[in-house]
């Protein structure tokens, strides 16, 4: 059994027995990890609202011979409230998060995936031409995981990046509705 402490993203989060929850986080310095949150889904639990899909946190837990870790702190480091007043930004913000839990491998770390995504959130706060930028995400996410040349225009992200993951995106069709 090890230790770990790091930054992380919360990917997704799925409620797991009665009281529990599994979240899957980008980590900074081990790529996407699974953990179980005991408890969090109790009215009192303390870790219950930093655990909200795309937010920044800093957490520890341990992981025992390499299956699913259990969390037992967590605090919020930013919770890029701009982006929650705006349904589309949401809607956004949910889509980053399915395309690089897709995209990502466990324990797969890459720090430039990880900057990649806080970089995008940061964007999503500052501006309203959401297609726009959803375009540019997928533009430098492919690039970023090597399955675009740098500098070749793209004519229709969705397509390549649909094609990249071998399936549809759930949250494609309600990301674009509000874009």
């Amino acid at each position: 059994m090890y230790q770990i402490k790091s930054r992380a993203f919360v990917l997704k989060k799925v409620n797991y027995s009665e009281t529990d929850r599994v979240v899957t986080l980008l980590t900074k310095n081990k790529g996407k990890m699974p953990f179980i949150a005991k408890g969090v889904r109790r009215p009192k639990s303390k870790k219950r609202g930093h655990l909200e899909i795309f937010n920044l946190i800093e957490f520890s837990g341990s992981i025992k011979n390499g299956k699913m870790g259990y969390l037992s702190e967590v605090t919020t480091v930013r919770s890029f409230p701009s982006i929650k007043t705006s349904l589309g930004k949401i809607a956004l913000a949910y889509y980053f998060m399915e395309v690089v839990g897709r995209v990502s491998q466990h324990e797969d770390a890459s720090e430039d995936l990880f900057k990649l995504v806080g970089k995008y959130l940061a964007k999503l706060e500052k501006t309203n031409r959401l297609k726009l930028l959803r375009e540019e995400f997928i533009y430098d996410l492919l690039v970023l995981i090597g399955f675009w040349p740098k500098g070749i225009e793209m004519q229709d992200p969705d397509e390549v990046l649909e094609e990249v993951l071998e399936r549809k995106l759930s949250s494609l069709r309600v990301g674009k509705r509000l874009l």
